[in-house]
């Protein structure tokens, strides 16, 4: 017997029901909707933890919630206190999915063009800087991309990285191939960065600097969960003006003093700006040279 168009319609009627029963049920025993799965999975995945490695000086591997491995600032072959086995081989790094550098001072850019060249991967760093590098040959322009102060980049799905002002200088030297005696060429201005994590996790690297106003303009405008802050003094801010800017400019939830321990002119130390940090709300997380810190 053909169904009727009344059946046909009865027999839908129920077939919704049921699908609509299905789903209820499914909802009510995993305790989420069905729309809402696949963004409950993303958001698992993204609220992993960022952890931070410290070579020394201004130098750190970060590896981000989802895996990814950041490079910044590695000074390693040459600095005198970066742990073994990146002293004195920098393929232990594995791989690089984002090489960042600060400035040009040999203390940060250090063995970067290296690593770019061994890995094929892109160096991002201040636009003037970049330009000396490709047009003295360190680096193709296919290995760097340049940006600037205020400028923000998505070298990674999820990850975002953002320059900010740092007041301090910025010097290349280089070998000349021809005469093999050093050279030094203006390298444009030093950066910050402000790298926010796939979660959302905002890390401010202030790179080298001094004490500047806009740093509350900064610390406002982007709201960073971590500072890398310098404490070594000389070349930057020293323990007392790198605590005064945590306490009325930054008051960041959890901070770092970094560059400091690996130059005998940058006299300043942990225990000092620990002092100076007494009253303030931030939690300061005080790591040596080949150790992990994690948020």
């Amino acid at each position: 017997m053909r169904p009727t168009a009344k059946s046909l319609n009865l027999m839908t009627q129920a077939s919704q029901r049921l699908t609509i029963g299905f789903s209820l049920a499914l909802t009510m025993a995993l305790g989420v909707s069905l729309a809402t799965m696949t963004p409950k999975v993303h958001a698992q995945a993204a609220a992993g933890k960022t952890e931070l490695y410290w070579f020394g000086q201004a130098g750190f591997k970060i590896k981000s919630p989802g895996g990814k491995t950041i490079v910044i600032d590695p000074w390693l072959t040459a600095g005198p206190k970066t742990p073994a086995p990146y002293k004195t081989d920098i393929s232990a790094l594995g791989k690089v999915d984002l090489l960042l550098v600060t400035h040009a001072h040999l203390d940060h850019i250090g063995d970067a063009p290296a690593i770019a060249k061994a890995q094929n991967t892109v160096l991002y760093g201040p636009g003037d800087m970049m330009t000396p590098l490709n047009t003295l040959g360190v680096l193709p322009p296919t290995l760097t991309h340049r940006f600037n102060k205020s400028g923000s980049v998505t070298p990674l799905p999820g990850i975002k990285v953002t320059a900010v002002k740092a007041e301090h200088s910025s010097l290349l030297v280089v070998n000349n191939p021809t005469t093999g005696k050093p050279e030094s060429h203006p390298a444009g201005e030093a950066m910050g960065y402000i790298i926010q994590m796939e979660n959302g996790f905002k890390i401010w690297h202030m790179g080298d600097t001094g004490l500047f106003g806009d740093m509350k303009f900064i610390y406002d405008h982007y709201k960073p969960d971590l500072v890398l802050i310098p404490i070594g003094g000389n070349f930057t801010m020293d323990p007392a003006d790198a605590a005064f800017a945590m306490k009325n400019w930054v008051p960041a939830k959890n901070v770092i003093p970094i560059h400091y321990g690996s130059n005998p002119l940058a006299k300043g130390t942990a225990a000092e700006f620990l002092e100076a940090m007494k009253g303030s709300s931030s939690k300061i997380t005080v790591i040596s040279e080949g150790q992990t810190a994690e948020f």
